[in-house]
């Protein structure tokens, strides 16, 4: 690997993430994360909340202002520009304090909450995406399956769900509340969607069985299995979901 004229900062992962570096130290910063998996997944981790700042808030930026307020067109632009930078730095905000605050206190909720949540927040920002759902194609499961195994550090397979009518759509990279993470998509004939979502889980070594759970209009089946964690969510009943969750167990328990 060629040596970066200048060390890789967290300021130039951002950059990268936004496009604003210049060709040169696009490719180094590029060539530092294809060897620093550590970096990758924090890099990916931005691009995460990047997709879901967009998904949250473009919407809003799209709403007409109240004719009442007889606002020229240059300050609604403005107004618009300063609520979504607000809510960015908020949200950002948020997340700084909650990840330093995370080596101080330890959360009191029940296990598995934080592996629910991530998971139905995953699965609700990229299930309804049409053009990229996924950053890896199920055409390339071999691949997709090797990168997201390197980088969490452990041997993740996709199970094969098309005796239940789930094709595999492909998978992505994501961030969890202690490292990376990663998602499974798949899709059935009428365009149905379900996700596997997998995370390191070194707290809590050892075998759980399936516990339910439900979040915002999200059925999810999770369990933890060695040092993985899994959260299998879907909208659909919770008797579908299981059938399936089952078929998922059986296959990775192998």
């Amino acid at each position: 690997m060629t040596k970066p004229s200048e060390p890789v900062s967290e300021m130039d992962l951002h950059a990268f993430v936004d496009g604003q570096l210049d060709e040169a130290r696009q490719r180094e910063v590029a060539a530092h994360l294809a060897e620093n998996p550590e970096a990758a997944a924090r890099v990916a981790a931005y691009r995460t909340q990047k997709t879901a700042l967009k998904a949250a808030f473009d919407p809003i930026l799209k709403e007409p202002l109240p004719r009442q307020l007889g606002l020229p067109t240059a300050s609604r632009r403005t107004l618009h520009a300063r609520w979504a930078a607000a809510a960015a730095v908020l949200l950002v905000a948020g997340g700084v304090l909650g990840w330093q605050a995370g080596g101080m206190f330890t959360p009191a909720a029940a296990p598995g909450t934080a592996v629910v949540h991530q998971a139905a927040v995953a699965h609700a920002v990229f299930t309804p995406q049409k053009r990229h759902p996924v950053e890896v194609r199920g055409d390339e499961e071999a691949h997709l399956v090797t990168w997201l195994s390197n980088v969490l550090g452990a041997p993740l397979r996709a199970p094969r769900l098309v005796d239940a009518g789930y094709l595999l759509v492909g998978g992505r990279l994501l961030s969890a509340t202690d490292g990376p993470a990663a998602q499974f998509m798949y899709e059935d004939k009428g365009g149905r969607r379900l996700t596997l979502y997998v995370v390191t889980d070194p707290a809590q070594r050892g075998k759980t069985a399936f516990r339910y759970a439900e979040e915002k209009g999200v059925a999810i089946f999770y369990w933890i299995d060695g040092p993985l964690g899994y959260a299998l969510a879907g909208k659909m009943t919770r008797e579908e979901l299981l059938k399936l969750a089952d078929a998922v167990y059986t296959q990775l328990g192998r």
